[in-house]
């Protein structure tokens, strides 16, 4: 059995489908009962919280591997409940910001201090360090169904987004097999892109005639500040505006894992075109 934390996230939904449909027995964590009908056919839900370590205790019966997600308190006392459950292995959901390593940066210290706590846990481990999501564009949905202009921050720095789907079965991969445990990987798409250039690869796989309108940093730190704390804000501004963390460069890892290249934009665009039309 596969125990799957955040399965109906981003990467956690895929990486539930990608087991279930090769045979898998997974276990998808859920919230709430309704949340079943969003499971694909064989997974098994389980509902829990990861803030709430005694909840999920239950769930580990039969597991022997394990997908996990930074920054949830009690994962010293999940990762125990793990190692006397019999867990062999996880794989962690981290960050692009952990290797510089910085602990005074609000977001990379809990994926810092994440990494740390399943290294001392006596089990074996990969970590995943992902760029940006290519999911993240439908966070341009609200503007979309204003009008044909994306106004976005950060607008001179490219980056190779990399599709969520790529993450989970590279995730699939070293739950599986014990041919990645103690192995980091930074993941990224096949090409670094331009804000603009993300919005004029989405407006054409959706066809519309979509308009890159740049924020100033001004108004991106305004707008930053009402979605979540000042702390994250001067985190996401310490990566892209002063380039403490690099997400331009294409990385090999998803090819020399999976024996492919990644996913581009315009692939992930036109399959989930749909999503944009919502």
């Amino acid at each position: 059995m596969i125990f799957v934390t955040g399965a109906t996230g981003n990467v956690g939904r895929e990486l539930v489908r990608v087991l279930a449909q090769s045979g898998q027995p997974v276990r998808a964590l859920i919230r709430r009962d309704d949340d079943r009908a969003r499971l694909p056919a064989g997974a098994e839900g389980f509902i829990g919280d990861l803030n709430d370590p005694q909840s999920l205790a239950p769930g580990l019966a039969g597991v022997r591997a394990a997908h996990l997600l930074a920054g949830y308190d009690g994962l010293g006392e999940l990762l125990a409940a793990m190692r006397d459950a019999g867990v062999q292995r996880v794989t962690l959901q981290s960050s692009s910001a952990v290797p510089a390593g910085d602990i005074d940066n609000a977001v990379a210290r809990y994926h810092i201090l994440s990494e740390r706590a399943i290294r001392e846990s006596g089990l074996a481990w990969t970590f995943l360090q992902p760029n940006s999501f290519m999911t993240n564009t439908l966070r341009w949905l609200p503007q979309l169904h204003a009008g044909d202009t994306v106004r976005l921050p950060f607008a001179g720095v490219p980056i190779a987004t990399v599709d969520p789907a790529d993450i989970a079965e590279v995730a699939a991969s070293a739950l599986t097999t014990g041919h990645h445990e103690g192995r980091s990987y930074r993941l990224s798409g096949p090409e670094s892109l331009l804000p603009a250039e993300q919005v004029a690869i989405v407006g054409a796989a959706i066809g519309r005639d979509l308009r890159f309108e740049a924020q100033s940093d001004e108004e991106a730190r305004a707008e930053m500040t009402e979605a979540m704390p000042p702390e994250y804000v001067d985190a996401f501004f310490s990566f892209f505006a002063d380039g403490t963390v690099d997400e331009s460069t294409v990385l090999p890892t998803v090819q020399e894992v999976l024996g492919r290249p990644p996913r581009r934009l315009e692939d992930w665009a036109r399959a989930n075109a749909g999503a944009f039309r919502a």
